[in-house]
C-alpha cells in the first residue's frame, strides 16, 4: 500500500482518491529531483577528487592570438604580420625547389623508416657543423667539436640547456639580451637555469644599445653563460656590426663567459651564409669555445620537418668524444632519437653540389625579397607624407622588424585597418608583399602622423 493509504488503513479509514493522487505525484517529483541531482553531485565530487582540479587555465600564446583574430576578420585587405614564417610575394607559403628535388631523390631511393642513432644522421650533423664553422675552421678540421641533431632550433636549444644544467658547474645564470626570443626564457628556465638579462635594444632609437650592452656585460660575474643571437636578432632585427662583434668577443673573453650562440637564420638574414656566420667563427678564432644551436626551419623552409643541430666546441677531440657520450645520455630519455626526414633533406642539399648551389641562390632570393620589402615600406611611408625617420626599418635585418610603434598605435592598426601584429610593434616582414606594402604604409602613417 502507498504511504497515504497505509496511514488511513491504520486508523481504519479509507484514503480519498484525490489525496492519494497528490501524495503519489509529490513522491514522484521528489524522486525525479534526486535523480537529476545525482549526476550533478557526482560530477562535483569527481571534480573535487580529480588529480588535476588545481590546474589553472594557462595564458594564450600572444602570436597565436594574433593569428586567431586575423582569421576571424572579414576585411579583404587584412594583413597578418605576426607569424614567423616566410611567405612569397603572393603571401603564400614557399617550398624551395631544392627541397622538392631532395624529396624526389629520397622517394626514388625507397629508403626505410628505421630509427636514427641517438645523435642523429651523421651526414647531416657533419654538414651542419661545416656550414656553421666553415670548411677551413681549425676546430672543424681537428675534430674538436661535437654536433648532435636536434628537433629544430627549439629542441637544439633545450638539449644545450639540459647539458649546461648537468655539466656547467660554475653558474646557473644565463644572461639573455633585452629583449630576446620569447621561447628562450621557458627553455632555459624549465631546464633548471636562472635567467638574467643585459641591455641590448634602445627603443628610443630603434637600434642597438651598444654602450649599454658593453656596460652590462662588463659586470656579468665571471664564468656565467651569455646568450647571443648570431644574426637577425629576434625580435628586433638589430645586429651588431663586425667591429662591435670584435669588441663583444674581447669583453666576453676578458670576463671568461661561456657563450651560447643561437643561429636560426644563417643565410636568411643577409643572403650570405658566411657573412651571417661571421660572429660565430670570429669568437672561435679568438679562442672562445662556444656552444651553438642551429635551425633549418627558416633558411631551408623546413618548418614542420624539425631539423636542427646543437654543437659544442671543445679543447680537443678526446674531450669532444666525452661530451658526445653525455649528450647521448641526455637525449635518450628525452625523445630517444630525432626525426629522419628533415635531416635527410637538409643533408642532401648541403652535401650535393648542384642542390647546394641552388639552395644558396634560393636562400639569397628569400633574404633579398625581405630586404626589398623593407626598402619599399620606407619609400611608401615617405610617399604618404610621413616626416618621421624610418631608417631603422632598413637598418634592421632578417625576418622581423621592430617598428617602434606604440601599443595604442598597434591597437588602431588592428581595429581600423585590420593589420595584425604583436603589441610590441614587431612585424614579420615576410608577411609584406608588393601588393600590400602600400596599404601597410598608409595604415602606419595614419596612426603615427
Amino acid at each position: 500500500m502507498r504511504g497515504a493509504e497505509r496511514s488511513a488503513g491504520a486508523r481504519g479509514e479509507k484514503c480519498p482518491p484525490a489525496a492519494a493522487s497528490t501524495a503519489a505525484a509529490a513522491m514522484a517529483l521528489l524522486h525525479s529531483r534526486r535523480l537529476l541531482a545525482a549526476p550533478r553531485l557526482a560530477a562535483a565530487a569527481s571534480r573535487a577528487s580529480s588529480w588535476w582540479s588545481h590546474v589553472e587555465m594557462g595564458p594564450p600564446d600572444p602570436i597565436l592570438g594574433v593569428t586567431e583574430a586575423y582569421k576571424r576578420d572579414t576585411n579583404s585587405k587584412k594583413m597578418n604580420l605576426g607569424v614567423g614564417a616566410y611567405r612569397d610575394d603572393n603571401g603564400k607559403p614557399y617550398v624551395l625547389n631544392c627541397v622538392r628535388k631532395a624529396e624526389a631523390m629520397i622517394a626514388s631511393k625507397k629508403m626505410d623508416k628505421e630509427y636514427l642513432p641517438i645523435g642523429g644522421l651523421a651526414d647531416f650533423t657533419r654538414a651542419s657543423a661545416e656550414l656553421a664553422l666553415g670548411e677551413n675552421s681549425e676546430a672543424f678540421k681537428s675534430g674538436r667539436y661535437v654536433t648532435v641533431q636536434g628537433i629544430s632550433g627549439t629542441g637544439s636549444l633545450r638539449i644545450g640547456a639540459n647539458f649546461l644544467q648537468r655539466f656547467f658547474k660554475a653558474s646557473r645564470d644565463v644572461y639573455l639580451p633585452k629583449p630576446s626570443w620569447g621561447n628562450h626564457t621557458p627553455i632555459f628556465r624549465d631546464a633548471g637555469m636562472q635567467l638574467q638579462a643585459y641591455r641590448y635594444y634602445d627603443p628610443k632609437t630603434c637600434s642597438l644599445d651598444f654602450s649599454g650592452a658593453m656596460d652590462d656585460i662588463s659586470k656579468i660575474p665571471e664564468k656565467s653563460i651569455i646568450l647571443l643571437h648570431a644574426c637577425a636578432h629576434n625580435p628586433t632585427g638589430v645586429d651588431p656590426r663586425q667591429e662591435q662583434w670584435k669588441e663583444l668577443a674581447a669583453l666576453v673573453k676578458k670576463r671568461n663567459l661561456l657563450v651560447y650562440f643561437d643561429m636560426a637564420y644563417q643565410g636568411f638574414a643577409s643572403g650570405d651564409i658566411n657573412r651571417d656566420a661571421w660572429a660565430v667563427r670570429h669568437f672561435i678564432e679568438q679562442g672562445i669555445n662556444i656552444v651553438l644551436s642551429q635551425s633549418f626551419a627558416k633558411n631551408m623552409g623546413l618548418y614542420g620537418e624539425r631539423a636542427g643541430a646543437f654543437t659544442v666546441i671543445c679543447s680537443d677531440a678526446d674531450e669532444a668524444k666525452r661530451v658526445e657520450s653525455q649528450l647521448k645520455i641526455l637525449i635518450r630519455p628525452m625523445y630517444s632519437n630525432p626525426p629522419v626526414n628533415g635531416a635527410r633533406i637538409a643533408s642532401l642539399i648541403l652535401n650535393t653540389p648542384d642542390l647546394r648551389k641552388e639552395w644558396l641562390t634560393e636562400v639569397k632570393g628569400m633574404a633579398d625579397r625581405i630586404i626589398s620589402m623593407r626598402t619599399q615600406l620606407v619609400s611608401n611611408l615617405k610617399k604618404e607624407g610621413s616626416s618621421r625617420n624610418w631608417q631603422h626599418i632598413t637598418d634592421q635585418i632578417g625576418m622581423f622588424c621592430f617598428t617602434g610603434l606604440k601599443p595604442e598605435q598597434v591597437e588602431r592598426l588592428i581595429k581600423e585597418f585590420s593589420v595584425y601584429m604583436t603589441k610590441d610593434g614587431r612585424i614579420s616582414v615576410a608577411g609584406v608583399t608588393s601588393g600590400n606594402v602600400g596599404y601597410l604604409a598608409h595604415a602606419i602613417h595614419q596612426v603615427t602622423k
